[in-house]
């Protein structure tokens, strides 16, 4: 008899998803009172104040911390490579890979700069998940190995998670993916990619017209569809989201695709993504759609599509400037600033 244990299940991941723990509404009212004696205005660092509370609500604690945050690039190939919808060739994902690990990526430098964990994730690159506009791109069993292993990326310790990717055709997922979620037309969804204009874009679109044509009918659920249409890389997302929010680590999301993959849970429950925020606003524009209908506000807008979390991970500067400031700033009485005359 084997002692291996049973291959993880959708239902299984159902399951999970059903099962997570809510915000630790002290911790937020920690934060609040404490917001509320620091020296400024009220509401004087907009946003930030906002993050900090986040922060706290999410990792169930006050003070929030942001000393330990980590980058996640999850990658993998996409069968539908072979449609031609990509400027670059298939092999790119493993070569931008080594680049990763060689150090020479911009994520690399992202990281360096605030001070935090990259780990890249390569998910079967010589076995690209099936052409979806022919069938399912994934069986069960891979798409739920593949959740599974996303959800590795949270270990302990971990305070924050930047959750991103990199795949050669993931745009055309992506897609294919929020088109199957949130209904309209294939061409309001799909975007240049890799740097595809002209006829190139206009056969993108019929692909993923395509495909949504040929799963969004049968699916019958969030994650039956990210099965049919996702990708290794879109389905480690789901799980590393979906662990983060167990492990009350809060999670900034890249752009698009990792923001397609995410929707999976959003669409799934409502406030699945609630200990999430949109780092950026991807100009892909399927992304400036996709946070409208998913009502995330993004942190920042610097035209950014590169992917490989770069946007997340810039992010992680902001949410640490935000900690800092909640953290690390005297009160009215710890500096002997007269506070607000209410009179």
């Amino acid at each position: 008899m084997s002692d291996a244990s049973p291959a993880p299940t959708l239902d299984e991941m159902r399951r999970i998803l059903a099962e997570l723990p809510g915000p630790v509404l002290e911790a937020g009212t920690a934060a609040a009172v404490r917001e509320a004696k620091l020296t400024k205005p009220a509401g004087a660092l907009g946003r930030l104040e906002d993050i900090a509370h986040w922060m706290a609500t999410w990792q169930g604690r006050h003070p929030p911390t942001a000393n330990h945050p980590r980058a996640a690039v999850f990658a993998g190939n996409h069968g539908v490579a072979a449609q031609g919808v990509s400027a670059y060739p298939a092999a790119v994902t493993a070569q931008m890979v080594q680049n990763f690990i060689a150090g020479g990526a911009a994520v690399n430098q992202l990281c360096r700069s605030v001070d935090a964990d990259l780990r890249v994730y390569e998910m079967s690159l010589d076995e690209p998940t099936a052409d979806f506009t022919a069938g399912p791109a994934m069986s069960e069993e891979e798409c739920a190995l593949a959740i599974a292993y996303g959800m590795t990326a949270v270990e302990p310790g971990i305070d924050l998670l930047a959750v991103g990717e990199m795949g050669i055709a993931n745009t055309t997922a992506a897609a294919a993916l929020a088109a199957a979620l949130w209904g309209g037309d294939a061409a309001d969804w799909v975007g240049p990619g890799t740097g595809v204009a002209g006829a190139a874009l206009r056969h993108k679109v019929t692909v993923v017209r395509r495909a949504v044509d040929l799963h969004a009918a049968p699916a019958h659920d969030p994650f039956e569809l990210l099965r049919r249409l996702g990708g290794r890389e879109l389905a480690a997302i789901v799980g590393a989201v979906m662990a983060a929010r167990r492990a009350r680590v809060p999670v900034l999301l890249d752009g698009y695709v990792a923001t397609a993959a995410a929707s999976v849970l959003a669409k799934a429950d409502a406030h699945a993504l609630d200990h999430c925020l949109a780092a950026h606003a991807s100009a892909e524009p399927g992304h400036q759609r996709l946070l409208a209908r998913l009502g995330m506000r993004p942190l920042f807008d610097l035209g950014m599509r590169l992917g490989e979390a770069s946007g997340a991970t810039l992010g992680i500067a902001i949410v640490k400037a935000a900690v800092a400031c909640h953290t690390g700033m005297a009160t009215f009485g710890e500096a002997g600033v007269s506070e607000k005359d209410e009179g």
